[in-house]
């Protein structure tokens, strides 16, 4: 366990002044201090209960006997990445595997928002992963989610957190602060439920976590920062960046499996010329795919230098301006006394391969691998068996009827924008017979059924889908559907789409894809219908299969799984479908699939 500095700080001076030995020492390193901006060469650092005693010219005096010491050999010794903002249960397996999969990319925190499971299981849900987190080597603070639903009225969750249930969390330990306030509406129209919980997370003199989806910047977007989030990691354009920076936001700037909007924000401070240290990196969503193969913070620092940024900026923008605004800046972030002895190092600070990462000063990783074992966490059965279809679904549940002998229609469509949350608002003009509205593959418009999955209510909600490019029967079906998390099924066939909704409830829940009633690729998801339990590696390798299957189906966007899953996300605009209808999110209003 490790102590406070408080109650660890006389032996660090012991350490620091030569009369005791240090536990580590690393010598002859180039020492990244994100404080000053410099690379400061031939640096030592000496470790003591888990925090740096000393980093300076010479640690020779702190050697003792029992003292391990590594060669630095002349490479970079940099702060373990923070990872600002960010969901584990889209990485599709438990905090412990998501830890293990980042850690050896050099992550040594994260700052999650566990609404997933919150919209699953409610607050028991919450805890079950704020406990997790705590057992972890590394550095997993939890804040306390929101909007649970996210959009009261136009969706229905799993369960709800109140704003009494939200008070009780922020008292619990390891809790950071207030999950994103993703209810920009009620935050500027004054919403007594919104304005309970932020007040209650400020009076705790803790972090509230923001989501302002709009494009819109002006009277909305002034109150939504005068109502007290402290952050947004929405932005896609670099207005958007600017805007939240001087209004006193952290502008975070994400780079996750399928959202790229780094490239775009980062020009505030590259060609703006906007001062940088309220801007902070996240991954926001990153599957187990990306974990596994592509990496974490390291990814995101790495893409960031690729824009233009110093690599001094960039790292910063993953680790101290992080630790700072989360209100722990003398616990971690940066490599000086007292701080957690949380280190990565590298040889390249810009192409930065993690060589070797340090975590309260314990070797976790060397060389790309874990060299520690860290022990699965068991979920109790209350988390599992979550998904009641209330029925055995069939062909014409997925019907879109038309009330008229008409043979054409005009619906509405949502439209997927590769690379993006958001989605567009499109329209087409389809055929129908026998009542019954058509797909139409050529002008790639598929169905997509939104399935109740809580309660067992035996509910399907049916409309329009384009941007995905299925070129032949097939169905994709998931029980991740951010945030209500009820099952999501996209298809072009509907008996493909009954089989894949009745897969995915025989097996708890999870993500299958259905090709000519041929089961392709199935990702299996016990844990709340949104986690596997089985180790990184095996998810990864699983998920790589469903792109896979999704690309034999005619599919060729980028990680087009994580487009699907945020199809039911009804905070984000332009149009999305919830188990209330088809929701058009810039008014926040139910419309009819059909156009009259």
């Amino acid at each position: 366990m490790l102590q406070s500095w408080s109650r660890t700080a006389p032996e660090l001076v012991d350490v620091a002044m030569g009369r005791a030995p240090a536990d580590l020492v690393i010598r002859n390193g180039k020492w990244v201090n994100v404080y000053s901006g410099e690379i400061i060469p031939h640096t030592d650092i000496a470790v003591k209960a888990g925090r740096f005693a000393y980093v300076g010219a010479d640690a020779s005096h702190t050697i003792g006997e029992g003292t391990k010491v590594v060669d630095a050999a002349g490479r970079y010794l940099v702060p373990g990445l923070c990872d600002a903002h960010m969901h584990v249960e889209s990485g599709l397996v438990t905090v412990t595997e998501f830890a293990r999969a980042v850690i050896p990319h050099g992550t040594t925190t994260m700052f999650i928002d566990p609404h997933e499971i919150a919209n699953v299981l409610g607050l028991a849900g919450v805890r079950l992963m704020n406990d997790e987190a705590q057992s972890l080597p590394i550095n997993v603070y939890v804040q306390v989610p929101s909007c649970v639903p996210s959009a009261p009225g136009l969706e229905t969750a799993g369960a709800e957190l109140s704003a009494t249930d939200v008070a009780e969390a922020l008292s619990w330990p390891n809790i950071i602060g207030l999950g994103e306030m993703m209810n920009f509406p009620g935050v500027a129209f004054n919403d007594p439920k919104m304005v309970a919980e932020i007040a209650a997370t400020q009076d705790a003199r803790l972090t509230v976590g923001g989501h302002y989806a709009s494009p819109h910047l002006g009277r909305e977007f002034h109150a939504y920062a005068a109502g007290g989030p402290a952050d947004d990691h929405e932005g896609t354009t670099v207005e958007d960046a600017i805007a939240r920076v001087r209004q006193g936001m952290r502008a975070m700037l994400r780079l996750g499996s399928a959202w790229f909007d780094v490239a775009a924000q980062v020009k505030a401070i590259t060609e703006a010329g906007v001062d940088p240290r309220n801007f902070l990196l996240c991954t926001d969503d990153s599957h187990s795919g990306t974990l596994v193969h592509d990496g974490h913070m390291n990814r995101v620092v790495r893409h960031a230098i690729a824009q233009g940024l110093k690599p001094i900026t960039a790292i910063q923008m993953a680790t101290l301006n992080t630790a700072q605004h989360f209100g722990v800046e003398r616990e971690l972030g940066s490599i000086a006394p007292g701080r957690r002895a949380d280190l990565i190092i590298t040889s390249d600070l810009a192409a930065l391969p993690i060589e070797m990462v340090f975590a309260r000063g314990e070797l976790l990783a060397d060389s790309g691998a874990l060299v520690r074992d860290i022990p699965p966490f068991v979920y109790p059965e209350s988390a599992r068996n979550t998904v009641h279809l209330g029925k055995t679904l069939k062909a014409g549940d997925f019907d879109i009827g038309l009330n008229s002998t008409a043979t054409r229609a005009r619906v509405r469509v949502i439209g997927v924008v590769e690379n993006q949350a958001p989605t567009r608002a499109l329209e087409a003009e389809l055929s129908a017979a026998g009542g019954i509205i058509e797909m139409d593959r050529a002008q790639d418009v598929c169905q997509i059924a939104l399935v109740e999955r809580h309660r067992g209510t035996g509910d399907v909600v049916n409309a329009f889908v384009s941007g995905f490019g299925y070129d032949s029967d097939c169905a994709v079906a998931s029980t991740v559907a951010h945030d209500s998390h009820h099952m999501i099924v996209v298809g072009t066939n509907k008996d493909d789409m009954a089989k894949a909704a009745n897969r995915l409830h025989e097996v708890g829940g999870g993500i299958v894809v259905i090709k000519h009633g041929k089961e392709l690729a199935l990702v299996e998801l016990p844990v709340a219908g949104l986690m596997s339990d089985q180790r990184a590696e095996i998810v990864a390798d699983k998920a790589a299969a469903l792109v896979e299957a999704m690309r034999v189906c005619g599919c060729r966007l980028n990680n087009a799984y994580m487009q699907h899953s945020l199809l039911a996300l009804v905070v984000i605009p332009e149009l999305r479908i919830s188990d209330k209808g088809l929701i058009d999110v810039r008014t926040f209003e139910k419309v009819d699939v059909l156009i009259s």
